[in-house]
């Protein structure tokens, strides 16, 4: 079982669940950090000490303040920290619940385990501990399917944005002068166009709405 375990969360209470479910596995070598930077630093200064943590469990978004920062999410700290500690076990435990986004903690970040923040959160991320230590990859049932080969379609951060701003509401037209107003690329009506129109390829939907009801029933928006 894990010895020494890092908690990034900006909510207190939350971050109180998360102890006293690590209590339950007899882990009380807790240490929190409430900011992705100091969480780093955290990690690295305990990997100097000879005194390193085996897990880490964060959060995706943390509310901005005043305080500039160089990692700003669970995604960004994930990502350094398996680049310099590959040996660290990560739970992301979050409110998110979008397949893509899990899919590619998983496997482009190293991800060891997702969480979801739900009635069960706690139950699960006990499993999660539990599956983790003995070296098995945990998904709450919300997204277990994000490593399932047939949502393995090609979509990106671009055509998330795209099918959105469809399910508001907005024509094509008023979609390209919301992309050029964001700076967002391409953003061509007749670029756009043809994005959908592959997107409807993909997808085998009938219609934009059919592509807009399909995405989200896969999590993806």
């Amino acid at each position: 079982m894990f010895k020494k375990v890092l908690i990034v969360d900006d909510h207190d209470v939350v971050s109180d669940g998360v102890i006293s479910v690590l209590n339950q596995h007899n882990i009380t070598n807790v240490v929190q950090a409430q900011y992705c930077d100091e969480a780093h630093l955290k990690v690295k200064r305990a990997a100097l000490d000879a005194e390193p943590f085996d897990l880490l469990i964060t959060d995706l978004s943390f509310k901005k303040d005043y305080q500039s920062a160089t990692l700003e999410s669970g995604e960004d700290l994930a990502a350094v920290l398996k680049a310099e500690f590959p040996e660290l076990q990560i739970i992301v435990y979050s409110m998110e619940d979008r397949l893509q986004k899990v899919r590619t903690l998983i496997t482009t970040h190293g991800v060891n385990g997702y969480v979801c923040k739900s009635r069960k959160g706690a139950s699960e991320l006990s499993q999660a501990i539990q599956h983790i230590a003995n070296q098995q990859v945990f998904l709450s049932p919300q997204v277990e399917n994000a490593l399932n080969q047939k949502n393995d379609l090609e979509i990106d951060d671009y055509d998330i944005e795209l099918v959105k701003q469809l399910s508001l509401g907005f024509s094509q037209n008023e979609i390209s002068f919301v992309f050029k107003a964001k700076g967002m690329s391409p953003s061509s009506l007749s670029s756009i166009e043809k994005r959908i129109n592959k997107l409807k390829d993909v997808f085998k939907a009938n219609n934009t709405i059919h592509l807009v009801a399909i995405l989200k029933d896969l999590g993806l928006v």
